[in-house]
């Protein structure tokens, strides 16, 4: 093995296969917003990736800060299982704010909080 073949950068060919590849440039907007509309449709868009491990694993891996990363809701460095709009709750749920839950990969249920 000589120091050419070995590679410092992190493998991310299963980008190419995530779902959120194919969504467009408005990707962005769904996955790094405050909005719980937008979060709940970058979590169904999660639902049904291929990648959604990987994905997981490189936003913890890269400390990732923010964002919908592998179905997973990421706020300051931490995953967080729900999120609330701003201000007083509503008397009536509202259906629009249920967030999708995306189940865990099983290598890493021990960082699911509680």
């Amino acid at each position: 093995m000589t120091a050419s073949s070995l590679s410092l950068e992190p493998d991310t060919a299963w980008q190419r296969n995530a779902a959120c590849a194919s969504v467009g440039p408005g990707a962005a907007k769904l996955f790094f917003s405050d909005e719980l509309t937008d979060i709940a449709a970058a979590k169904r868009i999660c639902s049904t990736c291929p990648v959604i491990a990987e994905c997981l694993d490189t936003a913890l891996a890269n400390n990732e800060q923010w964002g919908v990363w592998g179905g997973q809701l990421i706020v300051s460095g931490k995953v967080v299982m729900t999120k609330r709009r701003r201000g007083r709750p509503p008397k009536n749920p509202r259906p629009e704010d249920q967030m999708p839950q995306i189940p865990f990969p099983e290598h890493l249920r021990h960082l699911q909080p509680a």
